[in-house]
C-alpha cells in the first residue's frame, strides 16, 4: 500500500488514495478506496475546513495553512476510519500557467527507427525552451503534436522511421516557491505529498467526458479568488490559464451594492435569499462581474484561435458554479453550449454516513484520487523527496486524459 496505513487488515489488497485540494477559502480532502479492475476509486471519506493564510491561491502564512489541512484531514479520516500517510496535491493560484513550446531530437539509431529515448529527448528540449523559466517548477509536459521530418504524425512516433523528430508541447508550470510552501504545509500537517497536479486538469478527470475532450471544450473552474481554465481538443489539454478573479468578487459586489453583510451576500449570490431585494438590481450586480470574468476567457480563446470553435462548449465547476443563472449567462456571452455537471459522488463509510455530493467544488480533490490510480512512481524523476518526484511523464498523464 506504499506507506499508507488503515484500520482494516482485510482490505489489504486494496489501495487507499487521498486527494488534498488547498483552496483560498476551503481545504477539501477526499479519501478513496481503489480495487484494481473495479473502475473508479470509491469515496470512503470527505473532509473540509476553512482555509486561512492564502491569497489568490498563494500561501502567505504557513502556520494557518497547516491548521486548515490538518482539520480537513482529521474529518475525512474520522469518516473513513482510515489513517492516511500520503496524498496527492492540487496546484492552483495565479502562478499556475500553461505555455506552448517546441522541441526536437535527431534520431539516434542507425536504422532511423524512433525509440522512447528519442521521444524523451524531444520532450526535454521542449522543457528547456520554456519561456522565462526562472522560479518555475514544471508540473506537466504534454505533447500536442509530433512531426517526423516535417510531416505530422497521428499517434505514437515510437517505431516509426525518420531523421528528425519534432514536438509541440503544452508545459504546465507553477511558481517554485508556491509549490514548496504547499508541500511544507501538507508535510507539517503530518501527510507526505506523493505528487502534484494542476487544479483544472484534476477537475477535468471528473467533470469532462471523453466525447467532450475529443470534440473540444473549455473547463472553467471558478474558485473563490481565481478563475482557472483548461482547453481540450482531440482528447488532450492544449491550453491552460489562471486569472486573478473569482466568486468572492461577486459576493463583495453584492454586499456593497445591497448594503448587506458578506455572509448574507454569499447566500444571495447562490439564490438562497434576497427575495426582499429588487431582482433587477441584484441581477445587474452579478452580470456585471460575470462579464468581467468571461471577457477574460473569451480573450484567451481568441488568442489561441478557439473562440466559438469548441463544439462541446464550456463546462463550469468550482464553488462559483453554484450561481443560479450562470449556465444561461455563459451560454449567451460565450456563444457556446454551457453546462454545470451534476455528478453524484457516492460514498458510504457506513450506513449512517451515506450521502451524495453534487457540489462541483469537490471535483478537484476527487480528480486527484482518480489521477493517483494510474500514478506510476517508477516513471517519476528519482529522489527520496517530492521535490525530486514532482514531474511526471505524459505516458502516465495520458491514461487519465483519454480514459
Amino acid at each position: 500500500m506504499s506507506g499508507t496505513e488503515h484500520a482494516f487488515p482485510f482490505m489489504a489488497n486494496k489501495r487507499i488514495i487521498t486527494g488534498i485540494d488547498i483552496g483560498t477559502h476551503t481545504v477539501r480532502v477526499v479519501i478513496t478506496e481503489y480495487t484494481p479492475g473495479a473502475g473508479l476509486p470509491r469515496i470512503i471519506g470527505m473532509g473540509k475546513a476553512e482555509s486561512r493564510g492564502l491569497r489568490h491561491g498563494y500561501i502567505i502564512n504557513i502556520a494557518d495553512a497547516v491548521k486548515g489541512v490538518r482539520a480537513a484531514v482529521d474529518e475525512a479520516e474520522k469518516i473513513a476510519g482510515v489513517h492516511i500517510r500520503e496524498a496527492y496535491l492540487s496546484v492552483g493560484g495565479v502562478g499556475l500557467e500553461g505555455a506552448g513550446t517546441t522541441g526536437a531530437a535527431i534520431i539516434s539509431r542507425a536504422d532511423s527507427e524512433i525509440g522512447g529515448n528519442d521521444v524523451d529527448r524531444a520532450l526535454r528540449t521542449s522543457e528547456q525552451n520554456l519561456p522565462n523559466p526562472a522560479n518555475k517548477k514544471i508540473l506537466h509536459t504534454i505533447p500536442i503534436e509530433y512531426t517526423i521530418d516535417g510531416k505530422k504524425v497521428y499517434g505514437r512516433p515510437e517505431g516509426m522511421r525518420g531523421l528528425k523528430l519534432e514536438t509541440k508541447c503544452l508545459i504546465v508550470s507553477c511558481l517554485d516557491q508556491h509549490l514548496n510552501d504547499m508541500i511544507r504545509a501538507v508535510e507539517e500537517a503530518g501527510v507526505e505529498p506523493v505528487d502534484a497536479c494542476a487544479s483544472p486538469i484534476a477537475a477535468s478527470f471528473v467533470a469532462l467526458t471523453k466525447a467532450q475532450k475529443m470534440a473540444g471544450c473549455v473547463l472553467a473552474n471558478i474558485g473563490a479568488e481565481t478563475l482557472s481554465i483548461v482547453v481540450y481538443e482531440e482528447g488532450i489539454p492544449i491550453s491552460l490559464e489562471v486569472f486573478p478573479i473569482g466568486s468572492t468578487d461577486i459576493t463583495n459586489d453584492i454586499a456593497l451594492g445591497l448594503k448587506i453583510p458578506l455572509e448574507e451576500a454569499e447566500l444571495v449570490k447562490l439564490g438562497r435569499g434576497g427575495q426582499q431585494f429588487p431582482k433587477k438590481k441584484l441581477n445587474d450586480i452579478i452580470v456585471s462581474r460575470l462579464e468581467d470574468m468571461f471577457s477574460l476567457v473569451i480573450a484567451h480563446l481568441k488568442k489561441i484561435g478557439k473562440h466559438e470553435l469548441l463544439p462541446a462548449g464550456i463546462i463550469l465547476t468550482g464553488g462559483g458554479s453554484g450561481i443560479e443563472t450562470l449556465e444561461d449567462f455563459a451560454r449567451g456571452i460565450m456563444r457556446l453550449p454551457s453546462k454545470v455537471p451534476f455528478i453524484n459522488l457516492d460514498f458510504n463509510a457506513n450506513a449512517k454516513n451515506k450521502k451524495q455530493i453534487k457540489d462541483t467544488s469537490w471535483f478537484v480533490a476527487y480528480g486527484l484520487a482518480i489521477w493517483g490510480v494510474t500514478n506510476d512512481r517508477s516513471a517519476l524523476v528519482g529522489g527520496d523527496h517530492i521535490f525530486g518526484r514532482i514531474k511526471e511523464s505524459f505516458a502516465h498523464l495520458v491514461k487519465q486524459l483519454m480514459p
